[in-house]
């Protein structure tokens, strides 16, 4: 339905949102700083006509289109911060703003996203029922999403599907990956404190070594994932800090571990912080030390629902073709803030391959020489327009 008109208007409009991407891309801004994106957001959306709210979770914007008819509501979102990181690429659309830069494509997800308002606005007569476009702050630090829904983005009117996406350079540039099910971890976070009694590095028996505590346990959080974890279950803990000492000849009185927990199900990501509190427990009563364990979640798993999982991949054919789609079978343990929307409403994240060897957007997310392969954008517009359409006019 509408595929030829959409992917004309997305291929009419497709300099124009280069543009915007590179334009947001030269003026990168922190989770719940993005001043000047969001501004050029929604005087974009107010151009079109399109009900603006501003200030929505902090930095929040939401464009609102009513169809003619009355009729559902779905909700197309696309993040909009960038990360603390200095750039490497030598463009001429660099980032301006010293120590921040667009490394994991949220540039492209605002470009892509406003394409999608500027082609349904040109379908307002044909749509049964509503369209809300999110832009949504702070991801990186997933707070974003939760901030926008407490905001009331899921009412007014009451959104009945959500649908997002992410450039992934992980697969080939034009094929879009889908899968049913859990397709990115939930991401948590950990600090643990280890107490000790500190002295001289050549006196030991004097002391209560924190970094042998602190080592100890280490080693015992692996055995939560190899002897007490299901093998087929995926989960991931990584220690990215250990902190500990100022001197070479001394024992210090504490140590620090610093670290991060993947998992793809609310079962296993429980399972893991009882687990990790057991082995904590055990080895600093054996070691005569004292501990703080602070455990925080952060967002849930994605967790892509069945039905809108089958509306994107019949888009996907409808609108490219069957070598288009490329359905996924291994979830990724990168996360995505996203699911905060999922677990209020049937919602589908979907990734937009970019791997593109020419351009150079075949590095990973979060490197300071990211890429963007701009081909896909106008693509990703044309494809969230059609979503919409389609489960609006349930064809589905």
């Amino acid at each position: 339905m509408f595929e030829k008109e959409i992917l004309k208007k997305a291929k009419d409009i497709n300099e124009q949102l280069i543009e915007i991407r590179r334009d947001i891309h030269a003026h990168p801004e922190i989770g719940l700083e993005e001043i000047r994106t969001s501004n050029l957001i929604a005087d974009k959306l107010e151009s079109l006509g399109i009900d603006t709210k501003r200030g929505v979770g902090k930095t929040g914007v939401v464009g609102l289109l009513k169809g003619k008819y009355e009729g559902k509501t779905i909700l197309l979102r696309s993040d909009m911060d960038c990360l603390a990181l200095e750039e490497r690429n030598q463009l001429q659309y660099k980032s301006e703003n010293k120590g921040l830069m667009h490394a994991c494509g949220h540039d492209a997800h605002v470009a892509w996203l406003i394409g999608a308002a500027e082609i349904l606005s040109e379908f307002k007569e044909e749509l049964h029922g509503n369209i809300k476009f999110v832009f949504q702050p702070a991801e990186e630090i997933s707070q974003g999403a939760r901030l926008m829904i407490e905001d009331g983005v899921l009412e007014d009117p009451k959104v009945d599907a959500a649908i997002g996406a992410h450039v992934w350079p992980y697969i080939e540039s034009g094929k879009i990956g889908v899968k049913a099910g859990a397709i990115m971890a939930a991401t948590d976070h950990f600090q643990l404190t280890i107490y000790g009694k500190g002295g001289h590095g050549a006196h030991p028996h004097k002391c209560i070594d924190p970094i042998l505590t602190a080592t100890e346990i280490y080693m015992a959080f692996q055995t939560i994932i190899s002897r007490r974890l299901n093998p087929l279950q995926p989960a991931v803990i990584t220690v990215g800090k250990f902190n500990a000492g100022t001197a070479y000849n001394i024992i210090p009185d504490v140590a620090i571990l610093e670290g991060t927990i993947r998992t793809i199900s609310n079962e296993t990501r429980s399972f893991i912080a009882v687990e990790m509190e057991k082995i904590i427990k055990g080895i600093t009563t054996a070691n005569g030390t004292d501990y703080k364990f602070d455990y925080e979640q952060y967002h849930p798993p994605v967790v892509n629902e069945k039905n809108m999982s089958t509306l994107v991949e019949r888009a996907i054919v409808d609108m490219f073709g069957d070598e288009t789609l490329l359905r996924v079978e291994e979830p990724a343990m990168t996360g995505e803030d996203f699911s905060y929307f999922q677990e209020q409403v049937p919602g589908v994240f979907f990734w937009v391959g970019i791997a593109n060897k020419g351009c150079g957007s075949n590095v990973p997310l979060h490197a300071s020489n990211f890429m963007v392969d701009e081909d896909v954008i106008h693509k990703a517009s044309a494809l969230f327009a059609k979503c919409a359409l389609d489960f609006l006019n349930k064809k589905y």
